[in-house]
């Protein structure tokens, strides 16, 4: 399946356009029968879309901070990457490069409110978002008018399988490869933090936040989900201002920085961010900061148009 943002007719008829004239693969696998929703706790193969290769991998450490969008009725009843059943009403999302299934929690960073969700299928691919959420979480998250949200993402550890029983510790190769990765049709995609000449995308971690609150009094909802999990979404600390920001690049050579900004002084406004990670300065490329969406977009696709495929959203203070 792939995530679609709904954004207007205008995108709408742009992800036509894109989905008619893109490309996937996946690398050569074994694959299993898999029943109709019995799932498997699967990591996937590296998949490429349009060109840009993503790696699934354990990530226990992740966690992001960007655009969130949701995807709802035209993918309800159909089979997630991990061989559930989507259905738009749980608490399920879709993301590029985690494991599946596994929680996360889900912050709005512009209200508070925070969820956890099931992430069970492979997506979004429309550039500069990190996470379809389904329809109903988007509404508890209180982003289901608007479409789009700033959002934390955090790995809380792997999920239960449909049945009940806990994800195995290792996954078999057979049942790893068991569902396709990559959905057969895409949108645009997007690249993730990868620094320019490198094979492989490094974990992603884009911003500079303070640890992620837990949660100090949820508020349940009356909602229970089908699996009989009651939906709770808990009010958390936020930043009382938060911006967006579009990032061509990330360095440990501010020579590096320079050279990419120098390349991509055509874009306008570009400015080298300095912040210290883990005992190592980086010099990050960015514009902005965008307090709209639909700007950062624009900002994006400009950088994506002068050859910066790597540009991405990110979401700091």
């Amino acid at each position: 399946m792939i995530r679609h943002l709904r954004q207007g007719t205008a995108v709408a008829a742009f992800a036509v356009l894109a989905a008619a004239c893109t490309t996937t693969k996946e690398v050569p696998n074994t694959t299993v029968s898999v029943l109709p929703n019995a799932g498997v706790y699967k990591v996937g193969n590296p998949y490429e879309a349009d060109g840009i290769w993503y790696y699934p991998r354990e990530q226990p450490d992740y966690d992001e901070t960007g655009i969130a969008s949701w995807y709802g009725a035209q993918f309800h009843g159909k089979r997630t990457s991990n061989g559930e059943i989507f259905d738009s009403n749980a608490l399920t999302a879709a993301h590029r490069t985690l494991p599946m299934p596994v929680n996360v929690r889900v912050t709005n960073l512009d209200n508070g409110r925070s969820l956890v969700v099931r992430v069970n299928d492979r997506g979004p691919f429309a550039r500069g978002r990190i996470i379809d959420v389904s329809k109903h979480a988007a509404e508890l998250l209180g982003f289901y008018t608007t479409g789009t949200a700033k959002v934390r993402v955090t790995y809380l550890g792997r999920a239960d399988m449909p049945d009940g029983t806990p994800a195995p510790d290792n996954t078999p190769a057979a049942i790893a490869s068991a569902v396709a990765a990559a959905p057969t049709e895409k949108v645009d995609t997007d690249a993730l933090n990868i620094v320019p000449g490198t094979p492989v995308a490094p974990p992603v971690q884009v911003a500079s936040l303070a640890p992620a609150a837990v949660p100090s009094a949820p508020t349940p909802s009356t909602d229970i989900e089908p699996t009989g999990q009651v939906a709770q979404v808990a009010q958390v600390p936020v930043p009382a201002v938060t911006h967006i920001y579009v990032q061509a690049g990330a360095f440990g050579s501010l020579a590096n920085a320079d050279r990419l900004k120098t390349r991509l002084a055509d874009a306008g406004g570009l400015f080298i961010s300095p912040i210290d990670r883990n005992g190592q300065r980086l010099y990050r490329v960015r514009i902005g900061p965008f307090d709209d969406v639909n700007a950062a977009d624009a900002a994006l696709a400009k950088l994506v148009g002068l050859g910066n495929n790597d540009a991405q959203i990110v979401v700091d203070k």
